[in-house]
């Protein structure tokens, strides 16, 4: 570092003018901006600057509008210009010029590999007094381009994700300042992002400008000792910089801001604050992996979902290999390079990535085992599962994962040979088993998405309204048909509502027909469903009337009094106490049913189990084996059983609030469908074409 004044390159506005549109604030200015008026704004910016540095200007190369925004041509440090290499066509033809340029005045100029996207300074601003770069990605400069920016310089350097367009380089949002502050806008960056900047900056050294200052580009600005040099900053803003000891000075650069610049995008720093001390290698924490993906990619929008899942986690792509299939039929395969600021973030991604039935490419590492060193308690990077059939690889040999189940953990018997891997809640692990840690030899099987012409495709994981239930009723009476013909099960979870609405009655049919092979349901459905069956009410209300009966407050309490003092519900059958209804019929017909309990039962009903864990571990073994299941008005317990559930069980979700069937759709289920409808009118057009039954 020098105590003489810095050399700052500039380059001339001759050809300035907004003729595309490659970021938001160009919209709309095709053609508007002033060629005199921006060259008047640059002059002055000029002489603000003159007397604080020593400045070099480039010229301007002709029918290259942009050109002048010089900060984007590069970065230098010490002897070496690092060129860009522009995400956007229309600047690509800058850098033949800018590479010249620098080369003439004695700079060793280097490439950077043409598929990492890197636009310079715009997106590279040194830390003063520090070997630190920050970098920014997400918009135009490449994650990669970090990691050999790394090598190059032998500095550390950060990754911050831009997560705004407006703000499409780090030097709209970001400013460095001597000892250890930054000045900065925020909104313009991911979570991730602000967590590193607040780890790395503690709370009294940070700057955050307000919207209405960062919109006006207040930290597109030029730092030279104390002075800072912007188009705009307020009152408040000047302020505060004065508190930390700096001059603001504001020049109009309006005409630059149609293109999306001002300031600090017309000057780019030859000369560093950083120390002159010899720098030792420094390694990236950058990390990427190769992965595939197969299956209908364009018209499941699987390839576009997979690659918005690594952008919004705050990794990077690149596709490096498409084949789309020939027909409709035939999958499309894609190879892609995924890059994520740390090792951590990249494991995290690629977890997410397996649902989609992402692969690792060519990995031939087994799955990492890690022993359990406290009963119930999982290593920390523990592999989380999905509903979908997994496997791992132990010994260089894949074996299929048993008790398939949504966020369990992988267990592995040290005793068991060969290897039977199972999924394993986690309060469930024994001291001394080894449990499945990271993603490395782990892939997840993830079912096609079968597709039919008409309205409604069964498989479809979709949401259906209630004009459609007449059609949706008979598709799925056709299948429960078929799944009964061939002795398959069929589970109902079912909420208070079905006996609310009077869906009680079609419900007992379809048990009584030989159709339900378990029921799984709170307190308060077979409470509901006894005091209708003894009191002719539910809640107190006739549901022949729909109105209340004197007393009927009662009536509830009264029903789990009676089943109490039998013993419990199969005594209050066995004794003739209860002679109807939902209960009634899964009693008489040897058809299972799971009470699980809550803080809000009353009595409860003896079969009620009100121990949670045992409750669970009740409901799962109910559904082991079950080829559909019936979600019935009951979001609690819907979700609950649809987080017990694996892959290839048909789910079906009535409830009257489509957030529910959305809710328990965004499991990921290929085999879920959704129908918004009242639960009472849904059961009765069933059990008419299942049983028979008639209005």
């Amino acid at each position: 570092m020098s105590d003489r004044p810095p050399t700052i390159a500039m380059c001339e506005p001759t050809w300035f003018g907004v003729e595309y549109v490659i970021n938001p604030w160009m919209e709309g200015q095709v053609g508007r901006a002033s060629r005199d008026v921006a060259r008047q704004q640059w002059q002055a910016l000029y002489e603000l600057l003159r007397p604080l540095a020593s400045l070099v200007v480039q010229p301007a190369a002709p029918h290259l509008p942009d050109m002048c925004f010089v900060a984007n041509a590069g970065l230098v440090l010490d002897d070496l210009f690092v060129a860009s290499v522009f995400r956007v066509r229309q600047r690509a033809p800058e850098v033949t010029h800018d590479r010249a340029f620098f080369a003439a005045r004695g700079l060793r100029v280097v490439e950077l590999p043409d598929d990492q996207a890197f636009e310079g300074e715009g997106d590279a601003l040194f830390q003063p007094g520090e070997p630190l770069l920050w970098a920014g990605y997400g918009v135009r400069s490449s994650l990669e381009s970090h990691r050999t920016l790394t090598g190059l310089l032998d500095v550390e350097v950060v990754s911050l994700r831009l997560v705004d367009q407006r703000f499409y380089h780090l030097d709209t949002c970001f400013v460095p300042l001597p000892e250890g502050r930054v000045l900065y806008y925020p909104a313009a960056f991911d979570e991730l992002s602000l967590r590193e900047i607040e780890r790395r900056i503690p709370a009294e050294r940070r700057l955050a400008v307000a919207e209405a200052d960062a919109l006006r580009f207040a930290c597109n600005a030029v730092r030279v000792g104390t002075t800072i040099v912007t188009n705009h900053a307020s009152e408040t803003l000047q302020e505060r910089l004065a508190g930390w000891g700096y001059r603001v000075r504001t020049t109009a650069l309006d005409e630059f801001l149609l293109a999306g610049g001002a300031a600090k995008c017309l000057c780019l720093y030859l000369e560093q604050e950083i120390p002159d001390e010899p720098r030792a290698p420094v390694a990236s924490p950058i990390r990427d992996a190769g992965l595939e993906l197969h299956g209908h990619l364009l018209d499941t929008t699987l390839l576009n979902r997979a690659l918005d899942l690594v952008a919004d986690a705050g990794g990077s792509f690149r596709v490096e290999h498409f084949e789309i299939g020939e027909r409709h039929d035939q999958p499309s395969v894609a190879r892609l390079r995924v890059s994520a600021p740390t090792e951590e973030r990249l494991e995290w991604i690629v977890a997410s990535l397996l649902p989609l039935g992402v692969r690792s490419a060519g990995s031939s590492l087994d799955a990492r085992l890690e022993p359990v060193t406290i009963a119930g308690v999982a290593p920390l990077d523990f592999y989380a599962t999905t509903i979908y059939p997994t496997e791992i690889q132990i010994a260089g040999r894949w074996h299929r994962v048993g008790s398939q189940r949504m966020d369990a953990v992988i267990l592995v018997d040290p005793d068991v040979d060969p290897p039977q891997p199972r999924c394993t809640l986690m309060r469930d692990l024994p001291l001394g088993a080894r449990v499945v840690c990271g993603v490395d030899g782990v892939r997840v099987q993830r079912p096609p998405v079968t597709r039919r012409d008409g309205d409604f495709a069964f498989m479809s994981a979709s949401v259906s309204s209630e004009r459609r239930v007449e059609l949706v009723v008979e598709e799925l009476a056709w299948e429960m048909r078929r799944i009964r013909a061939r002795d398959g099960r069929i589970v109902v979870v079912a909420g208070p509502v079905v006996i609310h609405t009077g869906g009680g009655r079609h419900l007992a049919a379809l048990i009584r027909s030989g159709t339900v092979q378990a029921l799984l349901t709170g307190n308060a459905l077979p409470v509901h469903d006894i005091e209708l069956a003894l009191y002719g009410t539910s809640l107190g209300v006739d549901l022949a009337r729909g109105e209340g009966v004197h007393g009927g407050h009662q009536h509830h309490l009264k029903a789990i009094n009676r089943v109490r003092a039998a013993g419990s519900i199969r005594a209050a059958v066995e004794q003739e106490i209860l002679t109807s209804g939902v209960m009634y019929e899964c009693v008489r017909h040897g058809v299972p049913y799971v009470l699980a309990g809550s803080i809000r039962d009353d009595g409860p009903l003896p079969d009620t189990q009100m121990d949670l864990i045992e409750a669970q571990a009740a409901c799962a073994r109910a559904i082991e084996g079950a080829d559909m299941i019936l979600l019935l008005a009951s979001m609690l317990h819907a979700i609950g059983v649809g987080n017990m559930t694996p892959a290839g069980v048909r789910l079906i979700c009535v409830d009257i609030s489509p957030a529910v069937v959305t809710k328990l759709a965004d499991r990921g289920s290929v085999e879920s469908t959704g129908i918004v409808t009242d639960v009472g009118l849904f059961l009765n057009l069933l059990a008419r074409r299942l049983c028979g039954e008639e209005r």
